[in-house]
């Protein structure tokens, strides 16, 4: 797939990016943040993966070339929030603070160019397995880990004979029921959280699935995640919002994408 071409956007909404990680596409990120720029940025939670970095220190040059990317922006005059996630929980010990310009908080009403108001948080306050059942949720992420270094090497070969890349946890989230009834319960809940916050819709990430839909009379939209599909939710000036789609070095060295982590 081609890369999305660069642009100037009234607001960006990136999450999932999981900076510390080896499957973080720091490299793409800052491909990204080079090409396109915002009066304010959303930082949608796990940007940094505190459970991989529990595990063992990887963070190298480009994800501290990300950090300091994202810095600069503020400093160039864009707003930029930060919405702590599951894999980032730490930062919400310093929820109301902030930090280089960076604003922490645990969610926030987005009031769009046409005048709706979103409601944008991370999302994983209402996945009842993170709540519940944290072991189940650290099993998921290896289980998903695993699929992908599976896909990798499965991937070699599709590109030996010249196919392009192919997602087993995209096709895995479209074709199991049960990742497909999960991902329609999430965002049934996110949308009716918004209705009960009074607000026109919602903005997370955590399910590491784009999407811009209408539930009810709630906008949901979902960042996805920028590990192995590489997406962001951008506004235009006139309100109106578009996923783009950042992922072409997916489609050059697919192998990246091994070391990949769960929601």
């Amino acid at each position: 797939m081609a890369r999305q071409e660069p642009g100037r956007y009234r607001s960006l909404f990136i999450s999932d990016v999981h900076l510390g990680s080896r499957g973080a596409q720091a490299e793409l990120l800052l491909d990204f943040l080079k090409h396109n720029e915002a009066d304010t940025w959303y930082l949608v939670g796990d940007i940094v993966d505190g459970w991989r970095l529990k595990k063992g220190w990887f963070w190298p040059q480009a994800h501290n070339d990300v950090v300091q990317k994202l810095l600069r922006k503020v400093r160039k005059g864009a707003r930029m929030v930060y919405i702590p996630g599951n894999h980032d929980e730490f930062a919400r010990d310093y929820l109301g603070h902030s930090f280089g310009g960076v604003e922490m908080v645990d969610r926030i009403v987005h009031v769009t160019a046409d005048g709706r108001r979103l409601l944008v948080i991370h999302g994983d306050q209402y996945d009842v397995i993170v709540r519940h059942a944290r072991w189940l949720a650290f099993l998921g992420d290896w289980a998903y880990e695993s699929a992908l270094l599976f896909n990798a090497h499965f991937n070699r070969l599709r590109r030996a004979l010249g196919f392009g890349y192919w997602s087993l946890s995209a096709w895995a989230k479209l074709k199991v029921k049960n990742a497909v009834n999960f991902i329609g319960d999430f965002e049934e809940t996110l949308a009716a959280e918004a209705d009960k916050a009074g607000v026109d819709g919602i903005v997370c990430g955590h399910i590491h699935h784009a999407a811009i839909r209408r539930i009810g009379a709630i906008d949901y939209l979902n960042c996805g995640d920028f590990v192995e599909s590489c997406t962001a939710l951008a506004e235009h000036s006139d309100g109106t919002f578009e996923i783009l789609r950042w992922q072409s070095a997916l489609v050059e060295a697919p192998d990246a994408a091994a070391q990949a982590v769960a929601a």
